[in-house]
Formats: C-alpha cells, sequence, structure tokens
C-alpha cells in the first residue's frame, strides 16, 4: 500500500505590493498586517498549508523581512521552517526554482505547493481538499496549477482557458488549453459566458524535479544562476542567503511566463470556494461582509453614519475615523497618511503611491512603525535638533552594542524592566527611572524580563538619522 507524500508549501514572501496604501508599504507590506483577522495574511497562508499532510514550509523573503518572517511562525509555534534570502527580487520564476533545488537535494520527489503569500481562502478544509486532488497528476509528471472558479467578469486578474470540461468547476484535473493575459472588459464578459476560463490564481503543485526539468527544456538561462545561487548559499543564523553573485545573473522573469505559458505538461484543478488576493481596498470591502447598508467597519475606531457602499478602517490607537453621509468611498487613516478614494477607483492606489514617491515624500514607502529583529520604534514627534521615539523591545531581546557620532540620547522607561549599558556599566531601569548616553558613548540596551519592555527615547543632536549607528556586537548579525 502507498502512501500519499507530504507537501512541501513554498510561501512566497517577499514582495512590496502598494495597492492596500497607506496600510501596506514597502517596509512593511501588507501580508505582514492584520487585514482580515487576528492573524496576518502571511500567518493565514502558512496555518492553511499547515496539518498532517504537510512539511514545515518554505519560506522565500527578502533580508528587511526575514525577522518579520521569524516573529509571525514564532507566533504560530511554527517550527522547522526554512527561510531563503533572495539578494534581489527577480519576480517569481528565480525565486521557485531556487525553492525547487533546495528542495531537490534533499529529495528530488519533494512535492512542492507554491502559494503568495497574500491570498485569502476561508475554507481551510475544502482548499486543502482540491490540492489533494492535484497530487496524483502532480506525481505523474505533471505541473498543476490551480484555478479559480470565476463570480464575475474582472480584468484585474489573469485567466486560465480550460480545454475541456466547460461549465464544470468540480475539483476534478483537466487539460489546460492556455494561458490568458488580464484582459479588456469586453473580454472578459465573453470569456466568462462560455464557462471556460478560471482566474489564474497562482498557486503551483509539482515534483522538484519536474520543475527543474522542465526549466531545463524552456528556460535555461536561469538554470545555471539560481543553481550556483543555491549551491552557494550562506547559512547567516536561521536562514539561508543565496548567493547574490549568481542570483544577480538570474533573469527577471514570471513563473508564468518562463515556463507555464511555454510547457506541455500543465494540468488545471478548479477551485470553487471563496479566495482573494485583496487586490484593492475594494476587495478588501467585498471580502469584509459588507452589511444590508454595504458598509464595513474594520476598526473599533471607525463609525460610520448613514453610509452607503463605505469601507472605513483607522489604524491609530487615539484617532477617531467618523464617515456620515459617505457613499462608495473607502477611508483609511493611519498616524502619518489618510487616503479617501472613490471605492471603485481603489485600483488606481498605486498612481497615488508613485505621485508621492515622485515629491519624495517618505509616506510613499516606509512604515510609521519601524520594526526590528528585537521589537519596533516609532517617531512621536521630530525637530530640526531633536527626535522622540516610542521604543518596544520583546523579552529576551536586545539592541546591538552601538554608538552615534552626532547624537546623544536620554531613555526613560515606562513599561517593564531594562538592562542597560553605558560604557562600562551595567544597570537595571524600572518604570519611571531614566538613563542618559552622552554622544559617542558605546550602549546597549536589553529586556530581560517576561513582558515587552517600553521606553521613550529622546535624541538630540546635528544629525539624528537612522545611518548614525556604529555597530560592535549584534546577536541578530546586522552590520
Amino acid at each position: 500500500m502507498t502512501t500519499t507524500p507530504k507537501i512541501h508549501p513554498v510561501i512566497l514572501c517577499g514582495g512590496s505590493g502598494t495597492r492596500l496604501w497607506p496600510l501596506s508599504r514597502k517596509s512593511y507590506p501588507k501580508q505582514f498586517s492584520k487585514i482580515m483577522g487576528e492573524e496576518s495574511l502571511f500567518q493565514m497562508s502558512v496555518s492553511r498549508l499547515a496539518g498532517e499532510g504537510f512539511h514545515p514550509p518554505v519560506v522565500l523573503t527578502n533580508s528587511d523581512f526575514r525577522f518579520i518572517v521569524t516573529e509571525q511562525l514564532a507566533a504560530l509555534s511554527i517550527t522547522g521552517s526554512d527561510i531563503l534570502i533572495e539578494p534581489d527580487m527577480k519576480n517569481t520564476a528565480p525565486a521557485i526554482l531556487a525553492a525547487a533545488m533546495f528542495l531537490a537535494e534533499k529529495d528530488p520527489d519533494a512535492l512542492m505547493l507554491v502559494a503568495p503569500s497574500d491570498h485569502v481562502i476561508p475554507d481551510t478544509t475544502h482548499f486543502q481538499n482540491v490540492v489533494s486532488a492535484g497530487v496524483a497528476p502532480a506525481l505523474d509528471g505533471q505541473l498543476v496549477t490551480f484555478g479559480i472558479k470565476p463570480d464575475r467578469a474582472e480584468t484585474g486578474y489573469g485567466y486560465l482557458h480550460l480545454a475541456e470540461g466547460a461549465g464544470d468547476f468540480s475539483a476534478t484535473p483537466r487539460k489546460l488549453q492556455r494561458f490568458v493575459e488580464k484582459p479588456d472588459q469586453d473580454t472578459a464578459d465573453a470569456m466568462i459566458e462560455t464557462g471556460e476560463y478560471l482566474w489564474n490564481a497562482g498557486i503551483f503543485l509539482f515534483a522538484a524535479k519536474t520543475l527543474i526539468e522542465e526549466f531545463e527544456k524552456h528556460a535555461p538561462d536561469q538554470v545555471g544562476p539560481c543553481n550556483e545561487s543555491v549551491s552557494k548559499a550562506m547559512l547567516d543564523l536561521n536562514f539561508l542567503r543565496l548567493d547574490a553573485d549568481a542570483w544577480a545573473k538570474a533573469q527577471n522573469q514570471s513563473i508564468d511566463y518562463a515556463i507555464m505559458e511555454q510547457s506541455s505538461c500543465i494540468t488545471a484543478v478548479p477551485f470553487d470556494g471563496e479566495w482573494s488576493d485583496l487586490g484593492s481596498w475594494e476587495a478588501v470591502w467585498l471580502n469584509s461582509k459588507p452589511d444590508d447598508a454595504s458598509r464595513v467597519v474594520t476598526s473599533q475606531n471607525a463609525t460610520a453614519i448613514e453610509c452607503e457602499n463605505t469601507l472605513l478602517r483607522s489604524e491609530a490607537e487615539n484617532q477617531e475615523l467618523v464617515g456620515i453621509g459617505l457613499k462608495d468611498i473607502v477611508a483609511i487613516a493611519m498616524p502619518d497618511a489618510v487616503l479617501v478614494a472613490d471605492i471603485n477607483s481603489s485600483q488606481n492606489v498605486k498612481l497615488a503611491v508613485q505621485t508621492l514617491k515622485d515629491t519624495q515624500k517618505k509616506q510613499a514607502e516606509q512604515f510609521p512603525r519601524d520594526h526590528r529583529p528585537w521589537g519596533w520604534f516609532e517617531t512621536l514627534s521630530l525637530g530640526d535638533r531633536f527626535q522622540v521615539k516610542r521604543i518596544m523591545v520583546h523579552p529576551g531581546a536586545a539592541l546591538s552594542l552601538q554608538s552615534h557620532v552626532h547624537r546623544a540620547e536620554h531613555w526613560v522607561v515606562v513599561q517593564g524592566a531594562a538592562l542597560v549599558t553605558v560604557g562600562e556599566t551595567k544597570k537595571i531601569v524600572s518604570e519611571n527611572q531614566s538613563v542618559y548616553i552622552p554622544l559617542g558613548e558605546v550602549h546597549r540596551l536589553e529586556n530581560p524580563g517576561k513582558v515587552d519592555l517600553h521606553l521613550i527615547e529622546v535624541q538630540t543632536g546635528a544629525y539624528l538619522g537612522e545611518d548614525d549607528i556604529i555597530r560592535y556586537e549584534d546577536v541578530y548579525s546586522r552590520s
């Protein structure tokens, strides 16, 4: 009796999407935010691909997000995962090929399920059952792609054109006729009428060796750089850093363009459950289950009065957002930026981000709360020669041993207790106590306790940038 092999989830987690700005930004993109509940989209994706039939995940991300990934995995009590660090974003083809080569070193027959980290699929059981339907063809050497049963003529998605089974959206593997790029509205309307098309979700299942063989046939230029990058990868703490020099030779390509549109061994499996890639605030509104007036209020400090087709969300603890008489409006309030848009135009938020980038506004890419491996900080006030920050340090975490050339610092502990090093002196600083760090003095901040440490930092000096740090020791191996 043969047993079904466990599947290796491969989670693509390096994107820096801007379509949900201002909540999603380059420094802290949407997959790490709690948009649809108490877990982030990344955590929801990991949980969806966990359990008896799955190995711990392989996560592909970039250096900036590596500690966010580990922190969010730890919150789920997920252990044994492999985190591969991409030196540079090269689209999905090199990333997925690198994951296949990494897994093939352990087991060439390893089944890998590739999935983005920012999708919403509420029915995990149904999704896993549909994935199971793709296992047999994947073991038989097929590249399995999972397509979503469309419920509207959407122009924002690519499509899969089924070669058989028109109108049948059951989880039955079938031949695929072709991939279709994002259509215009008339073309999308016509395609939906035929019942032969699925939305392309970018979710794939195949054996690692099968994918590598397909790359050797259809995209051989990618094989050498990716193989070299994996073989020369260096272990950094619990991360595997792909070799940057080899990675630079890989082409920037999507897996669809490089392989899926070229291969002759494609099998499609329809998924007829709820799904969204949350590609716009309108999609968030739809997936948040609007009430009878089509209103959605997604935070406790937002209030809708006589509003229709409206989404209100406030992310600031002490900021109340009130909408009165609004119709077809999305309003998203952050401490440093507010978006107000026609909900039908929310796909164009990226244009706003580009406009802010063109005018060099930091809100375009920088999240107000700056996440670090030891916790986070946020700026409360900034002047010409001073800056006030709120800092949170996780239990057992420590900042680097460091000094500054241009600024002095004053720390006031407001919650918890800090172990502070200043020069040759170490001492515990408790709530309502403070310590002064003179300019140029070597110092370190640690949290020896079992609760989060919160403190207020007042910086004074001629230059207050984050690059004014000389690190002498760092448990997180940052330069």
